[in-house]
């Protein structure tokens, strides 16, 4: 309320002012940006009792002492300041060794940003280069982080599906007739989430053969690269491609060494489109979190049996979960390759979203519905096996007979 003089006294009394009220103005891109199914489902399950979580896809196991203890270390010797916007010398440095060696490729430091996990890597490389007029090719169902950012940025998606009943893998002879004169990028996500699908190298190298020829970018989102079960020859896109010009592979720290809250991740890509991203990395989260970059230099150097191990221990829930959903009425598996993710389809008429929340409120079982991952996948739903074996056989203890007595 403001004040006013009179003119007569020379004293002052409130002024009534009315003020208009604005409301907040969003950007029209925000629509793009979809409430995510799997939030949807994590906050009914937040209002409940005895919930078993088959959803969220983050390790459970604990992060290796060794990590700790050089996060711990850098925050005694008061590492809490900025580093280079690029990342800490040490790890670039790390990273480069280790990726050179892992997939004979000679790399620099200059090949390498560190960055605010890999959301944040794969944010830069799609808000970057997404621009009306530019297609990108996405597999359906695909993590739901990279439709929405294509299509912000004013890029349109073009899907391509995989199936159950071809253990979700991607067919490269598919991907190579989606590809036309507006297509500027493929998102490559392997292993795959929600899928765990693990693509074979003779798929990796046909889909790069091909994206190099026409000049097609490829993004890599390859944070699960080391869970892999059946396959210790991983096809990478940085040993399965001739060059860095048209590739961008994007890692963390987060799934292979359970440090998903450090939030730590990377680009590897030429020298050229890193100096570009550098740009923007600047203008967002300007560097990542200082300790835990002293604490993936530790993850990189140290004793690997700790990431062995994890691997055995994902590699027995997923054939737990894989017999399990066998077992299941109205579920069609597969066997997933790699990640913590099983994918199975319903029959083709029922809503997975819809049996989803049905299914959480009368049995306690949290699960996503399919259609947080794609517009193809509706009668889907994703089951993350990142929990116990004791606790995936309690879920399905309630599942089994709640299933049977569905009628579709």
């Amino acid at each position: 309320m403001a004040e006013a003089a009179n003119k007569e006294t020379g004293q002052t009394k409130p002024r009534k002012v009315k003020y208009r009220k604005n409301k907040a103005s969003w950007n029209p891109a925000m629509q793009a940006v979809p409430v995510p199914g799997i939030r949807r489902m994590v906050n009914m399950a937040a209002t409940m009792k005895d919930v078993i979580h088959l959803s969220i896809g983050q390790p459970d196991l604990p992060t290796p002492k060794h990590v700790i203890d050089a996060y711990i270390d850098a925050l005694n010797a008061g590492q809490t300041g900025y580093t280079m916007d690029a990342g800490l010398p040490e790890l670039l440095v790390a990273l480069r060794d280790y990726y050179g060696a892992r997939y004979d490729r000679k790399l620099t430091r200059d090949n390498i940003l560190i960055t605010s996990g890999a959301t944040e890597a794969m944010y830069l490389a799609i808000s970057a280069t997404s621009a009306p007029g530019r297609q990108f090719i996405v597999t359906d169902p695909s993590f739901l982080l990279y439709a929405p950012l294509i299509r912000m940025n004013g890029g349109e998606v073009k899907f391509v599906p995989t199936r159950a009943d071809n253990d979700h893998q991607l067919d490269p002879d598919e991907v190579i007739r989606a590809m036309g004169p507006r297509t500027f990028a493929l998102i490559l996500n392997n292993p795959n989430n929600p899928t765990g699908a693990v693509y074979p190298r003779s798929t990796v190298e046909t889909i790069l053969e091909e994206c190099a020829y026409r000049g097609i970018q490829v993004y890599a989102d390859e944070v699960y690269d080391h869970l892999i079960f059946d396959d210790d020859d991983f096809a990478s896109v940085l040993n399965c491609s001739m060059d860095l010009d048209n590739i961008m592979c994007i890692s963390s720290f987060s799934k292979t060494y359970s440090m998903a809250g450090l939030r730590v991740g990377w680009v590897i890509s030429s020298q050229a489109a890193i100096k570009s991203l550098r740009r923007l990395h600047m203008f967002t989260t300007s560097v990542a979190n200082t300790p835990s970059q002293f604490a993936g230099v530790a993850a990189l150097t140290g004793d690997q049996q700790c990431v062995r191990n994890m691997v055995d221990i994902y590699r027995e829930r997923r054939d737990k979960v894989v017999e399990l959903i066998d077992q299941t009425p109205y579920l069609t598996g597969y066997k997933p390759g790699g990640a913590f993710f099983a994918f199975p389809d319903l029959p083709p008429h029922v809503d997975g979203s819809d049996l989803a929340l049905r299914m959480l409120k009368e049995t306690g079982v949290c699960l996503v519905p399919g259609d947080a991952f794609g517009e193809g996948c509706t009668n889907a739903v994703r089951i993350s096996f990142s929990t116990t074996c004791e606790k995936l056989d309690e879920a399905f203890d309630r599942i089994i007979p709640w299933m049977a007595k569905q009628q579709f």
